[in-house]
């Protein structure tokens, strides 16, 4: 997919605790159903970091801001991904977002 230039990115840096990748990993895979049904997902990767094994980016495109933090943190599909995941992050992660520049 290409970066549309108006896109939002969604940028998370994820801490599992360690010993919890591998399971942390299998329940991603199936939270991800949860965040592409959200009007304005614009699709999301998840990258492992080399040298801190525990450690992850992910990496989510959305139309607009208000995709993320209104339509998809507002919605039953948010509580789901939520009770797949968020009892592996210590500590809990900080999200931010970007708008393409260049």
């Amino acid at each position: 997919m290409l970066e549309n230039k108006s896109m939002v990115m969604e940028v998370a840096v994820l801490n599992v605790i360690p010993g919890r990748e591998l399971a942390f990993e299998k329940d991603f895979k199936l939270a991800g159903k949860y965040i592409s049904s959200i009007e304005g997902y614009g699709g999301h990767t998840l990258k492992k970091c080399l040298e801190k094994q525990n450690q992850y980016v992910l990496l989510v495109h959305w139309e607009s801001l208000e995709n993320h933090e209104i339509g998809y943190r507002q919605s039953e599909a948010y509580v789901e991904w939520k009770n797949l995941l968020h009892h592996y992050y210590d500590p809990f992660p900080t999200v931010e977002h970007y708008e393409t520049v260049v």
